[in-house]
């Protein structure tokens, strides 16, 4: 299905266009913006994956000019992530804060994928399977046991359920399984699918534009206190905006050199994911997530083709590794031999593609997302394992900010300058 979760968030219709491709709607009144020179965006955003694309049309469709600068838009974590939408099964202890952050972006996913759909005229693949968690010997469902009495102390929808009723759900769910867990509320959605969609809606707006270029620092003006201004791209080019939204995953700690004031601790966390063809015998159709001997395992299915085949995701290992893009032996193998012992079919699927990529970790597993001490500095960063599932709450700041409305309440309780330095005030000495 395309976009048909239920939701408190009502999707709002596309976006009307003038002769000249503008909205035809008053320029809100948040972010600064007026009497920007020609050649300078109203929002200039650094990084094009789905959370950097997710804030550049939610700017666009506010009717602001807006520019993204990447050099390869979408072929980061968007390009291997598996698209669980799961803040339930997500859940782990000591991320009280993460959960409902998750749970805010998840709610809102239906009417961000119906809008993004009516916009750009492609579906996103968003699908409303549930969550499948199996246990795979004693030990296994003993920890999911304890996840599962965390969940219940939060009010989360899960449930466990016999063997035979995942069967009934998943008939290829393995023989050796000793016990399963079910999540009706955790789906899925297609990062691949959402980036091109997203990519076109702001290809039909003439005052967007996508750089691929490199940004190698931020620029800001003279003098203590100064704002933020822009970023210089790795051809030795200004880029200005009158708003610069930094959302370049792990390497956004980097470009803010000349921050001092901002603190971004962003970090590489590698994962793999791999890809398998699946004919039309494999029917798997929900998401499946398992522990195997305590390793996580998950695997996804996507809709089937017009011939029947379809996409099967399985994912993923996490380790701190820079991004070299190689996929490791051991890797690949431990994701094969995890998922096959819930699924044993997999082994006569087709493997046609694995996908090292780096996530934008930080020190506490939050994002880093509103506004900073600096003026024109904003912050969408740091996402982690969640970039696709809390694109939407991303898109929700970035409304607030543009209009000058209050953040989301998950949003505004994770301050995004906690890893900052706090100012120092000084005091006039007396003699």
């Amino acid at each position: 299905m395309s976009a048909a979760l239920s939701t408190d968030h009502p999707a709002v219709p596309a976006r009307p266009r003038g002769r000249d491709g503008a909205t035809g709607r008053a320029a809100p009144s948040g972010l600064p913006h007026d009497h920007l020179p020609d050649g300078v965006a109203d929002v200039l955003v650094v990084g094009g994956g789905i959370v950097g694309l997710a804030a550049a049309w939610r700017a666009s469709r506010a009717g602001r000019r807006v520019t993204v600068l990447d050099p390869a838009p979408g072929d980061g974590a968007t390009h291997a992530a598996a698209g669980m939408l799961a803040p339930v099964t997500e859940a782990d202890f000591g991320e009280q804060a993460a959960l409902r952050l998750g749970a805010d972006s998840a709610a809102r996913w239906s009417a961000f994928a119906a809008e993004l759909e009516a916009d750009s005229g492609l579906g996103v693949g968003l699908r409303a399977t549930g969550t499948l968690t199996l246990a795979y010997d004693g030990d296994d469902l003993a920890l999911g046991r304890r996840v599962r009495a965390l969940q219940e102390a939060w009010g989360l929808d899960s449930t466990e359920i016999t063997v035979a009723a995942a069967r009934e759900r998943e008939p290829l769910v393995g023989q050796r399984v000793a016990g399963a867990f079910w999540a009706p509320g955790d789906h899925q959605v297609d990062p691949r699918a959402v980036h091109r969609a997203l990519t076109a809606a702001l290809a039909q707006d003439p005052r967007a534009a996508v750089v691929h270029r490199r940004a190698v620092r931020l620029l800001r003006s003279p003098g203590p206190g100064a704002p933020v201004t822009g970023a210089l791209d790795d051809a030795g080019v200004e880029h200005r905006g009158g708003t610069v939204v930094l959302a370049a995953g792990a390497d956004s700690g980097s470009l803010l050199a000349g921050v001092p004031e901002v603190y971004a601790p962003t970090r590489p966390v590698k994962g793999q994911t791999l890809r398998l063809d699946a004919p039309p015998w494999f029917t798997l159709d929900h998401v499946v997530r398992g522990i195997v001997q305590g390793r996580p395992v998950y695997v996804v299915p996507r809709t089937p083709g017009p011939d029947g085949h379809r996409e099967v995701v399985v994912g993923a290992t996490s380790e701190e590794h820079p991004d070299d893009r190689r996929a490791t032996a051991g890797g690949v193998f431990a994701l094969l031999r995890d998922a096959r012992a819930l699924l044993p079919g997999l082994d006569e699927l087709a493997l046609v593609e694995v996908t090292p990529r780096v996530r934008p970790g930080t020190p506490d597993n939050l994002p880093l997302l509103g506004t900073t001490s600096v003026p024109g500095l904003v912050l969408a960063t740091g996402h982690y394992r969640n970039g696709v599932l809390l694109a939407p709450v991303t898109g929700a700041t970035v409304d607030a900010l543009l209009a000058g409305d209050p953040l989301p309440p998950a949003v505004a309780a994770i301050d995004p300058m906690r890893f900052s330095p706090t100012p120092v005030a000084t005091s006039r000495r007396t003699t």
